[in-house]
């Protein structure tokens, strides 16, 4: 650990300097396969030529100018953004914690439109927002909290896929005024929920006049088969929130609203230095062109259901194996006990993986990855859960 940076991450033994598509280099020389895309956020692999050169390009042109004057690239990705999703503004800040925030005071305007007092933003239990105040606040784990209190109010945390725990709290509580959930749950284990929970929560939403926003700030840009997980659903929230693969690397965070939730953000009443400037939304831009133009959407879907049939074939007869969940390059694989140490065992193969909460190797690679590096990812992983 470096002695001026501050200990706030566990990082692995690694030094990366160079990367290209699916692959990074560590400072000896030594080649790893990425199976983790940045946590979700080099969807296009890394060092992708066309986003170098309009990051280039960009850089050379202008970077900033702040938001008290219009940027061109801003409009033209709200407008994109809005396009693809059927919403109909956009808020950009510089990360998914910020987009969250962002959801959390429009939540908060829209109470105060309804004169409602302390309310409450329901979310869920094992889901993860931000480590902001009020967006760990938000997060169900209770870990992210310690030693930071006191918390905002506002927040009820009930358990994720359980309707019935929302229906129970909308009869005992008149001040509910949001739901905050992830279409699937990420950070704790790649948790998939039934098939029409989204549109159940959509409806007792409409029911009760609550705004339903949705965290896709891991789930969207691709990674699932459609742009949004959630439109897999045919719904429309009333917030969206984005960030990760939006910028490919480049620090973007965008929060989307439609319906009742439009306007509730006025002139001065929220705002970013640098959210929305011209380099990171010229970058967006390009990935999405890039995105639609090779049919990442389709290929993440393809090569997802692809790598969990491989994953369920080579592990069918492994005793520690308890569920495999997946939705296009989103895949869990969750075993009976502990597992962080293959973390380090991967390493040692020279490949990045990760394990969610304790149990589940999370994988998230490129949308950009070949059959060839999916089948060494699947060869890899399964060996070293066969050998545990």
């Amino acid at each position: 650990m470096h002695d001026h940076i501050m200990p706030t991450y566990a990082s692995l033994p690694v030094r990366f300097v160079k990367g290209e598509g699916a692959w990074l280099w560590d400072d000896n020389g030594e080649k790893y396969l990425d199976a983790l895309s940045g946590i979700a956020v080099c969807g296009l692999g890394h060092a992708h030529p066309e986003i170098a050169a309009t990051i280039s390009e960009q850089a050379n042109t202008l970077i900033h100018t702040s938001n008290l004057y219009l940027i061109d690239k801003q409009e033209k990705l709200a407008d994109k953004l809005c396009e693809l999703t059927g919403m109909n503004d956009v808020f950009f800040g510089n990360s998914g914690a910020e987009a969250n925030e962002a959801a959390i005071k429009i939540a908060r305007r829209f109470a105060h439109s309804k004169h409602i007092e302390n309310p409450i933003i329901i979310t869920m239990i094992d889901s993860f927002h931000g480590r902001t105040l009020a967006t760990l606040t938000a997060t169900g784990n209770p870990k992210v909290k310690e030693g930071f209190a006191p918390l905002p109010d506002g927040f009820q945390h009930i358990p994720y896929n359980d309707i019935a725990a929302l229906e129970a709290l909308a009869n005992q509580q008149t001040n509910i005024v949001a739901v905050l959930v992830e279409p699937i749950q990420g950070e704790s284990g790649i948790n998939i929920p039934n098939a029409s929970y989204l549109n159940q929560l959509r409806d007792l939403c409409d029911k009760h006049d609550w705004l339903l926003m949705l965290d896709e700030i891991q789930t969207g840009i691709a990674r699932t088969g459609t742009f949004l997980a959630s439109q897999q659903n045919d719904i429309k929230a009333d917030v969206v929130t984005l960030a990760k693969a939006l910028g490919n690397g480049v620090p973007i965070g965008a929060c989307l609203t439609a319906g009742k939730a439009t306007g509730l953000l006025t002139a001065g009443s929220h705002g970013s230095t640098f959210g929305g400037n011209p380099l990171a939304c010229a970058s967006a831009l390009k990935v999405i062109e890039i995105i639609e133009r090779d049919q990442l959407a389709q290929r993440a879907s393809q090569i997802g259901e692809l790598m969990a049939q491989a994953f369920k074939q080579k592990l069918s007869s492994c005793a520690h194996l308890m569920e495999i969940r997946q939705r296009g390059l989103m895949i869990g694989i969750e075993l009976s006990s502990a597992c962080t140490e293959l973390v380090n065992k991967a390493l040692d193969k020279k490949l990045l993986i990760n394990v969610a909460g304790g149990n589940t190797v999370r994988l998230l690679p490129p949308l950009t990855i070949s059959d060839d590096e999916a089948t060494q990812i699947v060869d890899i992983v399964s060996d070293l859960i066969i050998a545990l």
